[in-house]
């Protein structure tokens, strides 16, 4: 029943992968190599499985979902060595093929190791999650826990677009597990003999959004004591990946001037926090009409535009959500930062607004900004933190089922 990720390299060291629908089982690497004297190419093989439940984590801005899995290895070729699994959240801001000379395009934001076996003697065991104890009864004894906790100040995961010449590694902020066997945990790894998984830590639309977006502003001309006047406005402030955005605009115009046009776009904003704090902008969807507005006038008329990754994906550089290999993904949700955050270590912030702009004739332009929050919505299917899981009876008799799923038949 198990499908998933699966991971492994020859006896050259060459990794492959197979990618099924259903990442959520495990993720799977295998070593076959050659000691000294041994006749044969595979005399030993390591078998090395990571099990995650999920590969979203959420930050509910109160505390994030932990991270909780288990480590299934081979006695034979563990011997007398130790299993580790570390967590790393890091900021690639260059390509790897730029990486030369010992120097990497890539800051770490953060670094967690956990001794999975033997479990260390100073700290005692951890209780297994509910999610644990189902995989080590089922698993046996070479499955091996563990845990992590990802700190509230980390940013979410988050892909900088890349450009249709580049390659390698994507810029962005992600998460990684890897899961490796060495004697101590500094040890030099190499990817023949680990396992990386890698995860996201996510955010999702508050319960209760913020106020209707409103903004206003009067032009004053040289040479006249009449003026213009603008009002834009949304009709909330959250909206959702996919879902088309209503801009009422009104026009006042006592002036002596006329306007020719109204443009109006909604543009993305990212803020990155690495040694200095630099914002970059691209717009994600404009719209220009020739709507006049003639002098001593009014004009009230409804835009409407969605925000879509499908009318983007030539644009190099636009913040779009964490991306697995298999799945495709979106723009990048709007950040929510939590107040008192320290932005350094928050990597990557994207934030939304609406721009309308009038051009007006021999007058320049005039021109108001409406932000927005974009994200999706929290699942149906997520519990929320008062509402507990519901309990699977307990039963001696194996199950065949997929062990992520608890409520068996």
């Amino acid at each position: 029943p198990w499908e998933g990720l699966r991971l492994r390299a020859g006896a050259g060291g060459r990794l492959g992968h197979e990618e099924a629908p259903d990442w959520r089982s495990r993720a799977v690497g295998a070593l076959r190599g050659v000691r000294h004297g041994c006749p044969s190419p595979a005399c030993f093989l390591l078998q090395l499985t990571v099990y995650l439940g999920k590969r979203d984590f959420v930050d509910h801005l109160d505390r994030v979902d932990p991270v909780d899995g288990v480590v299934l290895v081979d006695p034979e070729y563990l011997k007398d060595r130790k299993v580790f699994v570390t967590l790393t959240c890091a900021f690639r801001y260059g390509r790897e093929d730029l990486d030369v000379l010992g120097l990497t395009f890539r800051k770490d934001l953060f670094l967690a190791s956990y001794q999975a076996f033997p479990p260390p003697t100073e700290e005692g065991p951890e209780p297994p999650t509910r999610l644990q104890e189902r995989l080590l009864r089922k698993l046996g004894g070479n499955a091996h826990p563990f845990s992590f906790l990802i700190p509230q100040n980390l940013p979410c995961s988050v892909t900088l677009q890349p450009g249709p010449e580049d390659t390698g590694k994507a810029c962005g902020v992600d998460y990684e597990i890897r899961a490796f066997c060495a004697k101590t945990v500094d040890e030099k790894i190499h990817k023949r003999n680990s396992v990386r998984l890698v995860i996201r830590k996510v955010q999702y639309a508050p319960e209760k959004p913020g106020p209707q977006p409103m903004a206003e502003t009067t032009r004053h001309f040289l040479m006249s004591d009449r003026s213009l006047h603008l009002e834009a406005s949304l009709d909330k402030e959250l909206y959702y990946h996919g879902e088309p955005i209503s801009i009422n605009v009104h026009v006042t115009n006592n002036s002596s001037k006329s306007v020719k046009k109204v443009k109006v776009s909604v543009r993305q904003y990212a803020d990155i926090c690495l040694f200095s704090t630099a914002q970059y902008k691209c717009p994600v969807a404009q719209i220009e009409q020739d709507d006049q507005v003639a002098a001593s006038s009014t004009f009230c008329k409804v835009y409407t535009l969605t925000p879509s990754l499908s009318s983007n994906r030539e644009k190099r550089g636009l913040a779009l959500d964490g991306k697995l290999k298999h799945e495709d993904t979106n723009l990048a949700s709007s950040t929510i930062v939590k107040e008192g955050a320290n932005k350094e270590v928050l990597g990557i912030l994207v934030s939304y607004r609406v721009k309308v702009k009038l051009v007006v004739s021999r007058g320049g332009d005039v021109s108001v900004e409406l932000p927005f929050v974009l994200m999706h919505p929290k699942p149906p299917d997520q519990p929320s933190p008062a509402q507990p899981q519901l309990a699977a009876p307990e039963t001696d008799e194996p199950v065949d089922t997929n062990l992520i799923e608890f409520d068996t038949k």
